[in-house]
């Protein structure tokens, strides 16, 4: 399997799983992190073009249950693991938000619109013939202190896997790192959402 192939089949994921696969193939189990949010020219065009104004993202945290037994970190085909920037996937999505925001020139600190979320539902398969992967977050926007916006969304996957873990794996990580972007272009392109945060 070559870095180069990988790296243009995953795109920014790439190095995930360029390392997954390198760590299965010479190693046997692999533990990775996903990278750094950043801005995805997707979500930044339909954000600049959605009317909102200026926005600040307050606290994301998981909700009890399997969605904070997962905030840590998932594992499949064993032991392999994938774990968050900081430490939390709560976190990784207020960075993703965040990210995206900020490549659009509409995050501000202290402005009088405010994201928050908690997420619901957090789940990774990657069996020897099926894989899933499924994020939902619940999304709270305030405006001047009162509530603006209150609703849950779901960013799902499911494909075909290898039976090979050198294959099978690398690719359920990077799928499951990309329900981060996908989420959160679920709430920009939510009306609901549009309309709360308009200027």
């Amino acid at each position: 399997m070559k870095i180069q192939s990988l790296t243009q089949r995953f795109g920014r994921l790439g190095l995930v799983a360029v390392a997954t696969a390198a760590t299965l193939q010479f190693g046997g189990c692999a533990s990775v992190t996903l990278p750094a949010a950043s801005g995805t020219a997707g979500n930044v065009e339909k954000l600049k073009a959605s009317g909102a104004q200026a926005m600040t993202v307050g606290d994301f945290k998981a909700a009890p249950g399997k969605a904070s037994d997962a905030d840590r970190g998932v594992s499949v085909r064993g032991s392999n693991s994938l774990s968050p920037a900081k430490g939390s996937f709560a976190l990784q999505l207020r960075d993703q938000l965040s990210a995206e925001l900020k490549a659009a020139g509409l995050d501000a600190p202290g402005a009088k619109v405010a994201i928050s979320a908690t997420v619901t539902d957090n789940q990774l398969e990657a069996g020897l013939s099926k894989g899933m992967g499924r994020l939902a977050a619940r999304f709270q926007v305030k405006r001047d202190g009162q509530m603006a916006y209150d609703k849950e969304l779901v960013a799902a996957s499911d494909w075909e896997t290898s039976f090979v873990a050198a294959v099978a794996v690398p690719d359920a990580f990077n799928r499951y790192g990309a329900l981060y972007q996908n989420l959160v272009g679920k709430l920009i392109d939510d009306p609901e959402f549009r309309a709360a945060v308009k200027r």
